[in-house]
């Protein structure tokens, strides 16, 4: 069995279009074992079939309670990310109380509402004048705006939630990400509280009114609505971001993108693909033996994947480095796949769409005001992103 001690896992990248080249090395090679930070030794799978054949297995687990399950998250402890952190049956049972929340047609209908954010956070990017942080002022506001809408959440409260957030995603200390997580869950504890007395038109209404009916039980309400308000804004803000960043430094990209608006959906994959902000290992874990890239797995044994390498495997995205906005990555991981895949993808398609849309048209002299090599990348963090983008147009 291959457990090279020497080895770790790679999340660092060293710039929005690169991959640590740690990554590649572990695609040329079957599956190995690789000691992490919880002490144990996991098996690391890179390659993209293997990562999807992994994600769909239903011998593979997602509960992190379970006796020897990777450890991997600062500051989380077991069971604390509500639904997603669950096998079947009790995973599907509430993620099928959000599926409806999230569907195609739900989110399609919320299209004008997401156009109207954005076209107002153009407005006042206008007005401001440049330079201007296209962080603070547009790729966090979008998403946050959204999420706090459809969840029932104060924008008011954005800096109190985002700064949270960004302190449980990043590579901290459990002293750190800890009482971040438990001002979080108190501050929605507070809320989903308030709803259940005074019910209004929003998520976090409907899932009082389910803990109400005896369908759903509190703690796993507040589970949901953390997952969804941390997610719901933080993936996008860093997508939208690095996707702006890294059309200005591919201008050629840029140049089909704004030629053909139609290309929207497919340039919205591609950048999903060559950026997967999800940098950090996927943890799960073998309730029974299975082979996985001509490696025998046991019952019991850690899996970590890395959705960043099978996002870049030459196998199955030909010349994987190379941003070509009309490339059809149909079968990309950023969201995941299988049973667990981001119940929030298809709001996220449409955000990223109409925001990079309407950015691009608005301001045709859009351009960094810092070199890329001058920026702040969240290189600290499982979610890859900048905390700065300085623009003029």
């Amino acid at each position: 069995m291959n457990q090279p001690a020497e080895r770790t896992f790679p999340i660092h990248r060293p710039d929005p279009s690169g991959t640590p080249a740690e990554l590649a090395e572990l695609r040329g090679e079957p599956p190995c074992r690789i000691r992490f930070a919880d002490g144990r030794d996991h098996w690391v799978l890179s390659r993209h079939a293997d990562v999807r054949a992994v994600l769909a297995d239903p011998r593979i687990s997602a509960d992190d309670r379970r006796d020897g399950f990777p450890q991997l998250l600062p500051g989380a402890k077991p069971g604390e990310l509500s639904f997603t952190r669950m096998d079947d049956p009790e995973h599907g049972r509430l993620r099928r109380m959000l599926t409806s929340e999230f569907s195609v047609p739900r989110v399609e209908a919320m299209r004008p509402t997401i156009e109207g954010v954005v076209d107002g956070l153009l407005d006042d990017l206008e007005k401001g004048g440049g330079p201007a942080d296209l962080v603070r002022r547009f790729a966090l506001p979008v998403p946050t705006l959204v999420i706090c809408g459809l969840l029932g959440v104060p924008y008011g409260d954005h800096d109190f939630f985002q700064t949270r957030s960004a302190a449980i995603l990043s590579s901290n200390p459990p002293e750190v990400a800890g009482p971040a997580f438990a001002e979080i869950a108190v501050y929605l504890d507070r809320l989903l509280t308030d709803r259940m007395r005074e019910p209004k038109d929003d998520l976090l209404s409907r899932l009082a009114a389910r803990v109400g009916h005896g369908e759903l039980g509190y703690d796993e309400a507040l589970g949901m609505a953390r997952v969804l308000l941390i997610a719901g804004h933080e993936t996008t803000a860093n997508v939208l971001a690095l996707s702006v960043l890294t059309l200005l430094d591919h201008p050629d990209q840029l140049a089909e993108l704004r030629a053909d608006p139609a290309l929207a959906r497919i340039a919205v994959a591609e950048l999903l693909r060559f950026l997967t902000i999800t940098q950090g290992p996927m943890a799960r874990m073998a309730l029974a033996p299975l082979e996985v890239g001509g490696v025998s797995v046991r019952a019991g044994d850690g899996v970590v994947m890395s959705l960043l390498s099978a996002n870049r495997d030459e196998r199955a995205f030909p010349e994987p480095d190379r941003l070509d906005l009309r490339r059809d990555p149909k079968f990309h991981v950023a969201f995941g796949f299988g049973p667990h895949q981001c119940l929030g993808q298809n709001l996220a398609r449409i955000e990223l769409e109409v925001a990079l849309s309407r950015l691009f048209a608005r301001f045709p002299g859009l351009a960094l005001d810092r070199p890329v090599e001058e920026l702040d990348l969240r290189a600290d963090s499982v979610i890859y992103g900048v905390r700065e983008l300085p623009v003029i147009w």
